[in-house]
């Protein structure tokens, strides 16, 4: 299905973008990317990091490993790291959002955050080495083209649980994946409840027009490997400002909708 192909005037600071895409399938076209990064200085996918802060930081300590899939030019490795964490790795399928991801750090001084070109079906990490990975909304772009939510195409499911499958093994014996997405618990809930994992699964959400999931899936902690509930935890109701029905969230998720039914 296709969007409207109007420009998405934000606002005018480096959120801004130069418009929306006509289909939501180019979200899966590396040039895409590319062309988008070299001209977009930061813009930021489910609302900035103050918005789900307090759901990140009980999963951080200054001695975490960390792992962002899918860094993009969004500024959550700067607000991870002053939050405490000082070994932080980010990867990136586009090699444009990499070398201006390293230049945008070391101008502020960074030199201890990792940023490397690699594709998250094939992570090129050794195992257990990592005691939180999150990604935000980078695992929402392998579903574009899924079909059915309830039955996605083989092709989609095959790239999702290599992904999966990828995190849970370069994650330590007691880590913890965070995942903020648009997929709601019935569509997510079979996916993370594979047998191949041993993780729990929790979620709380976040948003006002529509809501935003984050999902902590706890390595080790999951209880048996039947069909177990997931299980949502309460967190501090927070007050956000924002535009979201302006928002390319908004059409992102209209669109993936519109292409799913």
């Amino acid at each position: 299905m296709e969007s409207s192909n109007q420009s998405a005037n934000l606002d005018d600071d480096d959120n801004a973008i130069t418009t929306i895409p006509s289909t939501v399938n180019a979200y899966l076209s590396p040039s895409y990317w590319d062309e988008r990064f070299s001209k977009e200085e930061q813009y930021e996918w489910f609302k900035d990091y103050s918005h789900f802060r307090h759901l990140i930081q009980p999963h951080l300590t200054p001695h975490s490993s960390v792992l962002e899939l899918g860094c993009g030019n969004s500024q959550m490795c700067e607000e991870l790291h002053r939050d405490g964490a000082i070994n932080i790795t980010c990867i990136d399928l586009s090699t444009v959002a990499v070398e201006r991801m390293r230049k945008r750090l070391l101008s502020q001084g960074l030199k201890d955050i990792k940023v490397l070109q690699a594709d998250m079906i094939e992570l090129p990490f050794e195992d257990e080495c990592f005691d939180l990975v999150i990604e935000k909304g980078t695992m929402d772009v392998l579903f574009v083209d899924s079909g059915d939510p309830w039955n996605p195409r083989p092709e989609t499911m095959s790239k999702v649980m290599a992904t999966l499958k990828g995190v849970h093994r370069v994650l330590k014996a007691d880590g913890t994946f965070i995942s903020i997405t648009f997929g709601q618990p019935h569509f997510r809930r079979p996916i993370f409840n594979e047998p191949e994992f041993s993780w729990s699964v929790e979620y709380a959400t976040f948003g006002e027009t529509f809501h935003y999931f984050v999902y902590v899936l706890k390595k080790g902690k999951r209880l048996s490997y039947d069909d177990v509930p997931v299980k949502r935890f309460e967190a501090a109701p927070i007050n956000l400002f924002h535009e979201e029905l302006e928002s390319e969230d908004f059409a992102f998720r209209i669109n993936v909708d519109e292409l799913n039914c």
